[in-house]
């Protein structure tokens, strides 16, 4: 993994989970002020300058950070386990959505639902692939069909991020099954 991985990861912890890591404050929507960021990760042994923080946010593929308009604040897209109002806007998701997991949470998911897990929203994909990329991250994959338009119909609400990715508070048991393994290697 190389330098610009480690940053990146340290950026997201930040502006995700742990602000106090770069002695840095996120405002009530996830907004945090790049020079003050910048400051911070320096001083807590994280060389970046302004270029490397651009070139971090254009380049990652899930696409996890924003600037604001003027290029002076910055944000994490989803994904906080601090509570945030990213201002998403509730949209009408497709009639399904897939979620990737691990095959060792099935049963646990099966009785309880989909929790957020620490996070603020179940996070959904929009394609079987996506979703499978993301469960072989936790182990052997499992991918699970969402009924997002059945549920969406029954009044939950479903938000999606700058990055596309669905959002949902939970996903109850009967709005989900299984779809058969994918090719695992």
């Amino acid at each position: 993994m190389g330098r610009l991985d480690d940053l990146s990861k340290y950026v997201s912890r930040v502006l995700r989970h742990r602000p106090e890591d770069a002695g840095i404050r996120l405002d009530e929507h996830g907004w945090a002020n790049v020079e003050e960021l910048l400051a911070g990760m320096n001083a807590a042994g994280r060389e970046i300058d302004r270029a490397t923080l651009e070139k971090i946010v254009r380049t990652d593929k899930k696409q996890r950070y924003s600037f604001g308009e003027d290029g002076t604040m910055i944000r994490a897209n989803q994904g906080h386990s601090i509570p945030v109002d990213v201002e998403l806007e509730e949209q009408e998701p497709p009639e399904y959505l897939y979620h990737g997991t691990a095959l060792r949470f099935l049963e646990s998911i099966r009785q309880q639902g989909l929790l957020p897990m620490g996070r603020l929203y179940v996070h959904l994909s929009g394609d079987v692939e996506t979703a499978h990329a993301v469960g072989r991250r936790h182990g052997r994959p499992a991918v699970l069909k969402v009924h997002s338009g059945d549920m969406y119909r029954d009044g939950q609400p479903f938000f999606r991020s700058r990055n596309g990715v669905w959002l949902a508070k939970k996903v109850d048991v009967g709005y989900f099954e299984q779809m058969e393994e994918l090719d695992n290697s």
